[in-house]
């Protein structure tokens, strides 16, 4: 009997992902729940595990390539023999539909509800998957063109191909001048370049950024004085890691710090919707940049931390230590990169000393905390050596301006500087 890979369900959110690495080819035996694909939603690599054992006998989804929720990626057969004569004959098998029970078909109505919403939404507006929108806007296709083609996706919904292949035949009329169409001839390598495709990781970490370089932003900077910070971890560090289990870094500190700032100021800790629907959080989700991979050249992910405004020093170690684990080693469900409303990355970790962070659509703000470097400073006018560090907060200029941004700024400088967030 055949049986379907299906790309699963991941979360409500998660309408579609990206085959990242095919761990089994064609014509390979597979054991059940042994590991078969690694597929991508949000940023996040997983594991999924063979429905049935058998012999892969076709894959429909190539590696890099874009899938629907519940749709088919490959097929396993679990008879040797007709396997063999499929493989044989490269004649792709018969699966066998099964006829829904009142239980399942309940059941099938309510995935349908969670990954394909209606074609008219609130206000008319129908749905569109980012990468849609991301495209639409590149090329300057406007809402009223985009309803105008036709969607193979479920429910007629508009994907990648169906928008890729209306640009093929568009036209020859301009796009706006606000956003060009650009005509580029395709690349071609010299003798001693390589071409090579962004796929996986790095192509949704591409999509992501060309989404948020939609969004109008503004940096600001700070310098700080965290001469106290440093003086409390040098002193406490070993001590602490003997007592809590983890050690103690100075990131705990500026997302305790950032968490207690963002409560004052709900509009930095804000999400933007499309229709310029602001949605104001009275929690705090940080979303904290680590490293992939075991030697951190995995590309960055951002998982979070829930409920920072609530937790002491030493929860949000131990939390920042777990995901930051997790991370190294490939371990992140969907639910860890889901939900933050603010960011914060650290460059300073790897000796920056200064930069302007990439907001993180739909999120109204980013702090980027920068390295922490000894130098004379006038105080009182005289010249001490401090410990002194930059911090840059990029911001949604449709929703914060340059007063709030300052004052924000101010106050987390006064936090950090005076150390009163931790006592």
């Amino acid at each position: 009997m055949a049986t379907e890979i299906l790309f699963p369900e991941l979360g409500e959110s998660v309408h579609e992902g990206q085959i990242s690495k095919w761990l089994k080819k064609v014509g390979d035996h597979v054991k059940l729940d042994e590991p078969i694909v690694e597929i991508m939603t949000d940023k996040v690599n997983t594991e999924l595990p063979s429905p049935a054992a058998g012999i892969l006998v076709e894959i429909t989804v190539p590696e890099g390539g874009d899938v629907e929720v519940f749709h088919r990626m490959g097929v396993i057969e679990e008879d040797e023999t007709k396997a063999q004569e499929m493989l044989k004959n490269g004649k792709a098998p018969a699966v066998e539909e099964k006829k829904p029970t009142k239980e399942t078909a309940v059941l099938s109505s309510e995935k349908q509800a969670l990954v394909q919403p209606p074609a008219a939404m609130v206000g008319g507006r129908r749905w569109y998957t980012p990468v849609v929108r991301a495209i639409a806007k590149e090329n300057g296709i406007s809402d009223e063109e985009l309803a105008s083609i036709p969607g193979s996706g479920q429910g007629e919904r508009v994907n990648r191909k169906d928008i890729e292949s209306y640009l093929k035949t568009r036209g020859t009329s301009p796009a706006p001048a606000a956003m060009p169409t650009k005509q580029t001839a395709p690349m071609v390598a010299g003798p001693d370049q390589e071409l090579v495709k962004l796929t996986g990781m790095r192509k949704m970490i591409a999509d992501h950024m060309v989404r948020s370089s939609q969004v109008p932003v503004v940096s600001t900077l700070v310098e700080v004085d965290v001469t106290n910070l440093v003086k409390f971890r040098e002193a406490n560090k070993e001590a602490f890691e003997k007592q809590n289990g983890v050690k103690l870094t100075y990131t705990p500190f500026f997302i305790k710090a950032i968490a207690e700032t963002l409560l004052e100021f709900p509009y930095v800790n804000s999400a933007v919707g499309d229709n310029y629907e602001v949605t104001l959080n009275r929690t705090v989700h940080m979303g904290v940049a680590v490293s992939l991979g075991e030697d951190g050249t995995g590309g960055l992910i951002v998982p979070v931390i829930r409920d920072c405004h609530t937790k002491t020093l030493v929860q949000i170690t131990k939390d920042l230590t777990n995901i930051a684990k997790r991370a190294r080693s490939n371990a992140l469900e969907p639910a860890d990169v889901q939900g933050a409303t603010f960011t914060m990355t650290n460059p300073g970790s790897y000796g920056a000393t200064l930069g302007t962070p990439m907001i993180s659509a739909p999120q109204a703000g980013i702090i980027g905390a920068y390295g922490i470097v000894k130098r004379p400073v006038v105080i009182d006018d005289m010249i001490a050596v401090r410990s002194m560090m930059n911090v840059v907060l990029t911001y949604d200029h449709r929703v914060v301006d340059g007063m709030t941004a300052g004052l924000f700024l101010q106050l987390l400088k006064k936090k950090l500087e005076g150390f009163d967030f931790y006592k």
